[in-house]
């Protein structure tokens, strides 16, 4: 890894919104639909941050049929997991999600 990855994996950490992402695909898979009701964004908002994630090497995506789920790729960071550890646990907004029938619509 060189200097210019590194600065992009922590520019790309720089925006509140990108955290609060990463830190939900901490917990689990999601598609951009989910991650729109979660942090109550538009679509096309949502899909910016995830290109530049995916762009900084720190999420990857996986197509189920339609759909396309997104989780964390850290293969080219090994600190990412320490540096995730300090992030907020947002497990109860995909809780309250699942709750009220919505993820369901992604399934």
């Amino acid at each position: 890894m060189d200097a210019e990855q590194l600065a992009e994996c922590f520019k790309a950490m720089g925006d509140r919104t990108r955290i609060q992402i990463l830190a939900l695909l901490k917990v689990e898979d999601l598609c951009v639909c989910e991650l729109v009701e979660i942090l109550g964004i538009s679509q096309p908002s949502v899909s910016q941050h995830i290109r530049k994630l995916k762009n900084a090497k720190l999420v990857k995506e996986r197509r189920q049929g339609k759909w396309i789920f997104y989780s964390l790729d850290g293969s080219l960071y090994p600190y990412i997991h320490a540096v995730l550890d300090t992030f907020p646990d947002l497990r109860e907004k995909i809780e309250e999600l699942k709750t009220n029938g919505q993820k369901v619509v992604c399934d």
